[in-house]
């Protein structure tokens, strides 16, 4: 098993935050709830990048900022129609899910 890290983000509709976040090239993996009517929690996964979004009250807060390395900005920016920004060390931008978390996404330079 390979380690790795999984940033959860809390949010108030799971489906509504799939579909966004599958504009981002993400899909869903699984999601569970521990009885019908209660919050889901949803493994969202794009290549190695994974996530999960949890309607649970005390998993996380809003406002949260997650980095995502992604090969093109450029692309992730027109679909969302956002501006890139040229830092020292990536092209970046800055989006917002449906419930205020932030995803700062960057394609570094050479």
């Amino acid at each position: 098993m390979d380690e790795e890290v999984i940033p959860i983000l809390r949010v108030a509709d799971a489906a509504a935050s799939v579909a966004w976040y599958e504009r981002l090239g993400f899909a869903r993996q699984w999601e569970h709830r521990f009885e019908p009517g209660f919050p889901a929690f949803v493994e969202v996964a794009r290549g190695r990048m994974r996530l999960f979004l949890s309607e649970h009250e005390g998993d996380a807060r809003p406002d949260t900022l997650v980095y995502l390395r992604m090969r093109d900005v450029d692309a992730v920016a027109a679909e969302f129609g956002v501006r890139v920004e040229d830092a020292p060390w990536a092209r970046e931008t800055e989006l917002h899910d449906p419930d205020g978390n932030r995803l700062r996404i960057g394609t570094p330079t050479p």
